[in-house]
């Protein structure tokens, strides 16, 4: 239940920062990718917070949950946020293009995070699953 708790904040906070930026309210972000703070590295981080808590540090289950959280956050600021990139170069590309009578679909380039906006989420994960649970 932290974990979801950690998810739900991450995500309600990226209305508020999206809207603290671009000085307007953007509901999609509550379910889009990207943004600050990262809901996925807040969720992972405060699952293995959580479990070092409850089970203790040198369990097994936290060792799983933080090799699970490392990975997540590699994701986040590493893969998605080349794919969001690339998608970025292809939709300038297209639409270069797209004087010929194209009209392909644009692609989605808010996809990862910055390593800055991972490590906020990360942080906030474990601060709610001290809070929650400590």
């Amino acid at each position: 239940m932290t974990a979801l708790i950690a998810w739900m904040i991450a995500q309600f906070l990226k209305i508020v920062t999206w809207a603290f930026v671009s000085k307007e309210l953007n509901f999609k972000r509550l379910v889009g990718p990207g943004g600050m703070p990262s809901s996925h590295s807040a969720f992972a981080t405060s699952l293995g917070t959580g479990a070092g808590l409850v089970e203790g540090f040198s369990s097994t289950i936290f060792a799983l949950a933080t090799v699970f959280a490392l990975v997540v956050m590699y994701d986040a600021a590493g893969v998605r946020r080349a794919a969001g990139k690339q998608a970025k170069v292809l939709n300038a590309i297209v639409k270069d293009l797209n004087k010929k009578e194209l009209h392909p679909e644009r692609l989605k380039e808010l996809l990862g995070h910055t390593p800055f906006e991972v490590l906020i989420g990360a942080l906030l994960g474990i601060i709610i699953a001290i809070w929650r649970l400590a």
